[in-house]
């Protein structure tokens, strides 16, 4: 899913697309369900299957809704199938694995309050279930990153209404926060700590993605989005227009601190959520580049000691 090079509401898609690394060739699957193309939706994947979660809708006239929709797509038979809608539907969120059984939604922004939440909902995939878990304590949020790494939540920045007043209406949240999930007992009882300050400025719908580039400790990975909060076409909400930023940074759950893994990516983009951690280094599907540019590229980001 997503928004084309247009960028206006007739440009949303519900596309899907699977690549096979073997070949490098892309191959078009079944279109998500649903009467219109979505933004801002979430996806994670386990066992050999994907749950997309919520994201909204766009009419004609510019309005925006959350759905409350968890769609499941099971690529070798090409099909989907509904999971149990989300509590409190929620787009521009945050979401972890935790355990290869649940999957944990972590606030975003929600038509139905009008504002982002601080919600953390944690979705049982054997049982279809959904549990709420202890909500952060933190600004709410939306346009945020983040992942679980072992039993450690890791979400940064995102944007937040504006407490100054209307103009610009949203504005770069700074906060960085860990939840502990309990290794024993209640996993919906999630310990929240506040972090320092990551490398760079405070930035909006970055790439994030947990894992190891290589046999050192997990890390959860951090790479472009925007220090210039905007609406999809991709002009900030102050009428500028965002740019992206070149850095990519980490968590290292190990030693508990950052990293700057690249500070200059010649190909920096922004308007993601999601990005793949592999040996070859970060892989990021798509966003938008320098001048809002929507991109097909996928990009491979590498930290600069490694060629």
């Amino acid at each position: 899913m997503g928004i084309g090079p247009k960028k206006t509401w007739d440009a949303i898609t519900a596309s899907a697309y699977e690549l096979d690394p073997g070949t490098g060739k892309w191959t078009e699957k079944r279109p998500v369900p649903g009467v219109a193309g979505r933004l801002a939706a979430s996806a994670v994947a386990l066992h050999d299957q994907v749950f997309i979660f919520g994201g909204y809708v766009v009419d004609a006239q510019g309005g925006e809704t959350t759905v409350s929709d968890l769609n499941v797509f099971v690529p070798v038979e090409n099909r989907y199938y509904r999971g149990k809608d989300i509590p409190v539907p929620v787009d521009d969120a945050v979401v972890g694995l935790y355990r290869d059984r649940y999957i944990f939604l972590i606030g975003g922004w929600s038509t139905s309050k009008g504002d982002a939440v601080r919600n953390v909902q944690v979705y049982d995939t054997d049982k279809d279930t959904w549990l709420q878990a202890t909500p952060f304590p933190g600004t709410p949020v939306f346009g945020h990153a983040g992942a679980i790494i072992g039993d450690t939540i890791v979400y940064v920045d995102g944007a937040y209404k504006n407490p100054s007043g209307p103009n610009p209406k949203y504005v770069a949240s700074g906060e960085c926060w860990m939840g502990k999930i309990p290794k024993k007992g209640d996993i919906t009882k999630v310990e929240w700590t506040k972090l320092p300050a990551h490398p760079g400025n405070a930035r909006y719908r970055i790439a994030a993605g947990a894992g190891s580039l290589d046999r050192k400790a997990g890390r959860i990975y951090f790479s472009g989005g925007t220090d210039n909060p905007y609406n999809y076409n991709g002009v900030g909400y102050n009428g500028q227009p965002a740019e992206p930023s070149p850095v990519t940074f980490a968590f290292n759950v190990h030693t508990g601190g950052w990293e700057t893994v690249s500070e200059n990516n010649p190909e920096p983009t922004m308007d993601h959520r999601g990005l793949l951690v592999t040996h070859r280094g970060l892989v990021i599907v798509g966003g938008m580049e320098k001048g809002q540019q929507v991109t097909a590229n996928v990009t491979v980001v590498k930290p600069a000691s490694r060629k």
